[in-house]
């Protein structure tokens, strides 16, 4: 069993995956300045130390008798990097570089990164594979591109084992973001209030929808790897927005009106993985349909 440091264990994604690490029967420090996360839904289990990538001081307190670093803390919304580029390098660019040469001073030497299928753009083609070409179109996405550059120098100068993830659409239950910027909890919401859905670009968009306990799977099943590598993790299923909508209504019983948002900056028109490599690498693929997921994130926000 391992000493574990989870950035950003008290967000959406973190939550989850620190509940399983400790359920495994390792150790978790959860790192987090709480300005996203929610510190009640840190399992009690987990120590909790309150601070921010970006601080040295508190990342080297964070770091003591850690075997593993599982990084997942960041800014994640793309209109928002589009609007505020600076701000997205710092956090998630700086602060990421202070967490690793926090680690190549006291020697932790393995990381797991929590990237995006932003980094890709606009594909050149579907399913994406990990050789696409890295050509970001949103700040965002860049920002991890850059941290994925940095993580292959610090394996190459620093011998840091590299694990980098990169997810497509995670959704389920327990998504709480203030203000909530994603697609299916804000679906969800708004039917269950009986209130328009905001639907950006008529729902034409394609893309990956992966259940939080698939992704969490793939964050323990690669604890053992070593080197630099990177995997997608999606499911393998490209669908198109409105018919993720279409999928709710028939699972709530009715439907509500649709409200267009127009266009949103740094979106792309379609995504969707292919995940052979991490199929072939550990034998991790997703198993929660979208249908079986979107009926349990639905009893979740009924139940709140």
């Amino acid at each position: 069993m391992s000493n574990i440091l989870a950035t950003g264990g008290a967000g959406f994604i973190g939550t989850h995956v620190v509940n399983d690490l400790i359920t495994k029967g390792h150790s978790v420090t959860v790192l987090d300045n709480l300005s996203l996360g929610i510190k009640e839904n840190i399992n009690p289990k987990a120590n909790l130390i309150v601070g921010d990538i970006r601080d040295s001081e508190a990342v080297t307190k964070s770091l003591k008798n850690i075997d593993v670093v599982i990084h997942m803390a960041g800014l994640i919304v793309v209109p928002d990097s589009v609007k505020d580029p600076i701000l997205y390098s710092q956090n998630n660019v700086m602060g990421t570089l202070n967490l690793l040469d926090c680690m190549r001073k006291v020697n932790v030497k393995k990381f797991i990164f929590s990237s995006s299928a932003c980094v890709y753009g606009t594909p050149e083609k579907l399913p994406i594979t990990e050789d696409e070409t890295i050509k970001p179109d949103n700040p965002y996405g860049a920002s991890k591109a850059a941290v994925e550059t940095f993580l292959q120098t610090f394996n190459v100068n620093y011998g840091i084992d590299a694990i980098i993830l990169r997810y497509f659409n995670p959704y389920g239950p327990g998504e709480m973001h203030k203000p909530e910027t994603h697609a299916i909890p804000n679906f969800i919401k708004a039917a269950l209030n009986k209130k328009p859905i905001p639907l950006y670009w008529n729902g034409e968009q394609i893309r990956d929808f992966i259940y939080i306990d698939d992704l969490v799977k793939a964050h323990v099943d690669v604890l053992d790897l070593k080197g630099y590598q990177i995997f997608n993790v999606g499911t393998e299923n490209g669908i198109k927005v409105k018919d993720v909508v279409d999928k709710i209504f028939k699972i709530l019983g009715y439907e509500v009106p649709i409200k267009n948002s127009g266009k949103r900056a740094g979106d792309v028109e379609a995504n969707y993985a292919s995940s052979s490599k991490i199929q072939k690498v550990i034998g991790w693929k997703a198993e929660t349909s979208l249908d079986e997921g979107l009926r349990k994130t639905i009893d979740f926000y009924k139940n709140l």
